[in-house]
């Protein structure tokens, strides 16, 4: 579909067929925490950083919206549970696929948690939340985790594969998970998911070195790009990390030159 396709467009680098997002999503989750405290400010960074797109709840679209120079591609999150809920890990309908085309999203996104007992239900949304994007040429973006009793280690490739390949499955246009610590085993995530797969930042990380390396280790997997939340917005230099990202995801800089490129902050 056409319109799909142009709308990809926008969220997805056309010459490296690569993507940077940066979700902030969080805010829903846990309140004004650090970084998202200004939502125009941190939008701006990703502006000026060369984010491709950035993950917003439909009520903070309003905050960063470009009336002036350079735009940025906008995914509207549809899913949402708070920290306060005695079952965070039950994602629910927050907003549909027609609110996030009237708000101009050039895509939307879900959250799944397998695993969780709510499972049943929050599949049953994705699929016709997958339905109606299929409908209307809209790009899904589906952020696949594992957390539940049964889940030993939700960064275990065989969890983490099986998580990427539902997406897949449910008929999502790109799937973000979690890394497995290793080139070699994320490989297999890659291989079991026939769209594209692009990696969650998670928790803050102690040093720039260990983002470096999981970044860096996704991409020799053969990964899409990443989805870094909280690693970019809670640093002290937004813009500048995103553009070292961007130049590594987009231009296979190297960790190295990557360590350069941030030193000249």
């Amino acid at each position: 579909m056409i319109g799909k396709l142009i709308r990809l467009e926008r969220i997805i680098d056309r010459n490296s067929g690569k993507t940077v997002i940066l979700p902030m999503d969080h805010g829903l989750t846990m309140g004004p925490i650090e970084g998202l405290v200004d939502m125009k400010k941190i939008i701006d960074e990703a502006v000026e950083g060369g984010a491709n797109a950035v993950i917003l709840h439909k009520g903070i679209v309003i905050s960063g919206h470009r009336s002036s120079g350079q735009d940025i591609g906008l995914i509207i999150h549809l899913t949402g549970s708070t920290s306060l809920s005695p079952a965070p890990n039950a994602k629910v309908a927050v907003c549909s696929v027609d609110e996030a085309i009237k708000l101009g999203a050039d895509a939307v996104s879900v959250h799944i948690n397998l695993g969780d007992p709510s499972e049943g239900i929050m599949l049953r949304h994705f699929g016709e939340v997958s339905r109606q994007c299929q409908e209307w040429g809209m790009p899904l973006l589906a952020m696949m985790y594992t957390r539940g009793d049964k889940i030993k280690n939700e960064f275990d490739v065989k969890y983490v594969k099986h998580a990427a390949r539902v997406g897949a499955e449910m008929g999502a246009d790109i799937v973000k998970v979690n890394y497995t610590g290793s080139p070699e085993s994320f490989k297999e995530v890659i291989e079991g998911c026939p769209v594209p797969v692009i990696i969650a930042g998670g928790e803050k990380l102690e040093t720039e070195m260990d983002l470096w390396k999981i970044i860096e280790g996704a991409l020799l997997s053969g990964a899409s790009g990443v989805s870094i939340g909280r690693n970019i917005f809670q640093h002290e230099n937004p813009s500048l990390l995103i553009k070292t990202i961007g130049k590594m995801v987009h231009e296979n800089l190297s960790i190295n030159e990557a360590v350069k490129m941030m030193s000249s902050k």
